[in-house]
């Protein structure tokens, strides 16, 4: 079973009859908020996490060469 066209224009009619603009506007606005607050979040996270990952090498590679050295 697949909606066609005019049934979906049907199915917006009836959302913008119960909702109304106003309200899909604000439904709108907080969507894409909250989308854009995920992504950031994720880029952080990633950014955060090669940092982290990197330090974590740059430390192991410190201890190797602290060992190899005459002390």
């Amino acid at each position: 079973m697949s909606f066609g066209i005019t049934e979906l224009i049907i199915i917006l009619v009836i959302v913008l009859l119960l909702f109304g603009t106003t309200k899909l506007k604000s439904l709108g606005n907080d969507l894409g908020s909250a989308i854009k607050g995920f992504r950031t979040a994720v880029s952080d996270e990633k950014t955060a996490g090669t940092d982290g990952d990197e330090s974590a090498e740059l430390a192991e590679t410190q201890e190797i060469q602290e060992t190899k050295e005459p002390g």
